[in-house]
Formats: structure tokens, C-alpha cells, sequence
């Protein structure tokens, strides 16, 4: 696992969260949910990929 990863997920985290205090204040709660469902997703696909090559390394592994 690199660290890398970690970095990307606080970072979608991040700019998440900021965008959606500043859609919030400005009276767009129906698109600040969305930029947060947006970026659970995204950060949901780049979990799904090291799980993708976790099971690949244990079927490599077990030689499947």
C-alpha cells in the first residue's frame, strides 16, 4: 500500500467539506449534497481499487 493513497482520500475529504460549507452559506443545500455524495463516491472508487488488488495478489498468492 502507498501512502499516496491516503493523501488523495484527505484530500477529496478536504476540498469535499470545503465546498460544501461554501454552497451551504451561499443557499445551495440541494448541490452541496451532491458535491459530498460526488466525493464519498470518489473516494469509494479509490478504496474499490485496492481491494480489486488486494484479491489479485491473494489469488496470485494461492496461484487460482
Amino acid at each position: 500500500m502507498d501512502i499516496t493513497i491516503i493523501f488523495k482520500i484527505a484530500a477529496i475529504g478536504i476540498l469535499t467539506a470545503v465546498s460544501g460549507m461554501l454552497l451551504k452559506k451561499a443557499n445551495r443545500e440541494e448541490i452541496a449534497t451532491l458535491v459530498s455524495i460526488a466525493g464519498l463516491i470518489l473516494a469509494l472508487v479509490l478504496v474499490l481499487d485496492m481491494i480489486v488488488q488486494l484479491f489479485d495478489a491473494v489469488k496470485g498468492l494461492f496461484e487460482l
